[in-house]
């Protein structure tokens, strides 16, 4: 072993194992199994998922194909995805919140919202962007810096305040400005609630017996209905009368003006206010998310802080371009995919099998539940070198190359990958450079935190952190 990998191993070693279930080798029985699945399914994983390429057998859902081979990864999700729809369960934990949104939508009614939203996301348009996230990433830094030093925070609610802001301002002219705190406990309400997997649903219970969690989320989905009203009604206003004249149409824009090539027609209210939803709740919600973890594993490793803190003085004065360079900024954007890695914002993709389907040596058959965990595919023991460490060098030009593609899906894959993933990398990239070149992080929790599914993966009881000034202050 060379000097260089010798130091390299040592500080490795020196690192703290960021926190996660630890998964078990034996068998659960059903009860067990539905109320892990009620609480955190993380930990419905055992050992044999995190060593064996595909699991199948008979579950709680009929028979299940547990997918974690990444050339069956592909044929699932991209070569024949069209044999694989969205499973009930999922809709059923979704669509109440979402409404038939580009998350939970299918068919032709999925199809019109993303021709209708992709113009909004290309790499011209994410770069036309990135500057107008820079001064909502400076106030963040700003608020947090006035901030009584050494006073403990949950750095989680600030995430989710910044991607909201950044949310408002480039993509809805600021229409939904002002509301971030308000919307993020809505938000987070819906996912404590509805967001629980119900025993009820998993047992197929009739629809008409009541769940707890969907009475419990009620208040959210209510803030959100009547949030969207006024969003609608505001900016139709404004269009009636001639006032307004953007720049360059935004989301809202773009969704009231939509219309099918084939039809002419244009989308409904319940289909413009779900969309809403959706990139309100779910896009800024994950990349929140992303941040969150990030500032966490970047406390565990003073070496990976100051090599960060040393690469965003050397980016210059404008970070938007920096993270925009794909190189200037390489450490950042590889702490966060790292942290995207070992925390997957969105854990698990599910499909329905709707015909008899193979691939290799693995037969799919017709209403099989077929589950691609990104969070057991992230961590899984052939695919990855020390899954379980925090190690974002494996993302730095030079070694993200040999990383299978199907094996890193933190964005999901085929046609139902994410829209939004450049927006949301370039976002958490100058969100994250901004904090550092003022701020430094260290977790104050008494506990580590518990990465908990409720939709998206969220640290149970949120991210106390202290926030202290980097000295000397940039």
């Amino acid at each position: 072993m060379s000097a260089a990998n010798a130091t390299l191993s040592a500080v490795q070693a020196r690192r703290r194992r960021p926190p996660a279930p630890v998964p078990e080798e034996h068998e659960f029985g059903r009860l067990e199994l539905l109320l892990r699945l009620r609480r955190n399914p993380l930990t419905i994983w055992r050992a044999r998922h995190f060593r064996e390429p595909i699991v199948a057998g008979e579950g709680l859902f009929g028979y299940g194909v547990v997918v974690s081979d990444p050339e069956v990864v592909r044929h699932v999700l991209v070569e024949n995805a069209a044999n694989y729809r969205k499973d009930d369960l999922q809709r059923t934990v979704l669509a109440p919140g979402l409404g038939e949104g580009l998350l939970t939508a299918e068919g032709d009614a999925w199809k019109r919202a993303r021709r209708t939203l992709a113009p909004l996301f290309t790499p011209r348009s994410v770069t036309a962007l990135a500057q107008r996230m820079v001064a909502p990433a400076e106030k963040t830094a700003e608020r947090m810096a006035r901030r009584r030093g050494g006073r403990i925070v949950d750095i989680s609610a600030d995430m989710t305040r910044v991607t909201y802001d950044i949310l408002a301002e480039t993509m809805f002219s600021n229409a939904i400005a002002g509301g971030a705190d308000a919307f993020g406990k809505a938000l987070t309400r819906y996912f404590e609630t509805q967001g629980r997997i119900d025993p009820l649903d998993v047992l197929g219970a009739p629809s008409w017996l009541p769940r707890i969690g969907r009475w419990m989320a009620r208040p959210a989905i209510s803030f959100f209905e009547a949030q969207v009203k006024a969003i609608i009604a505001e900016r139709q206003a404004l269009h009636a009368g001639g006032t307004w004249r953007p720049e360059k149409p935004d989301l809202l824009d773009a969704l009231l003006a939509a219309r099918d090539p084939e039809t002419g027609t244009g989308l409904s209210d319940a289909e413009v206010g779900a969309n809403i939803v959706t990139f309100i709740g779910a896009g800024h919600e994950t990349t929140a998310n992303a941040l969150t973890w990030s500032l966490y594993l970047i406390s565990l490793a003073p070496d990976v802080r100051e090599a960060l803190e040393a690469e965003i003085d050397a980016a210059g004065d404008d970070l938007a371009a920096a993270a925009l360079s794909g190189s200037r900024l390489a450490l950042t954007r590889a702490v966060i995919e790292e942290a995207m890695r070992l925390y997957p914002p969105v854990p698990s993709l599910s499909r329905t099998a709707l015909a008899d389907d193979a691939t290799g040596a693995c037969f799919i058959p017709k209403g099989a539940l077929v589950v691609v965990s990104p969070y057991l595919l992230h961590r899984h023991e052939t695919l990855w070198q020390a899954p379980d460490r925090f190690r974002p060098e494996r993302f730095l030009p030079g070694a993200r190359e040999a990383i299978s593609r199907f094996a890193y899906l933190p964005f999901g894959a085929g046609p139902r990958i994410c829209i939004g993933q450049q927006f949301a990398m370039i976002e958490a990239v100058i969100v994250l450079a901004t904090l550092l070149r003022r701020l430094q992080f260290e977790h104050a929790g008494e506990e580590a935190p518990v990465p908990v599914q409720r939709i998206t993966l969220r640290p149970g009881k949120g991210m106390p952190m202290r926030v202290a000034t980097r000295s000397p202050a940039r």
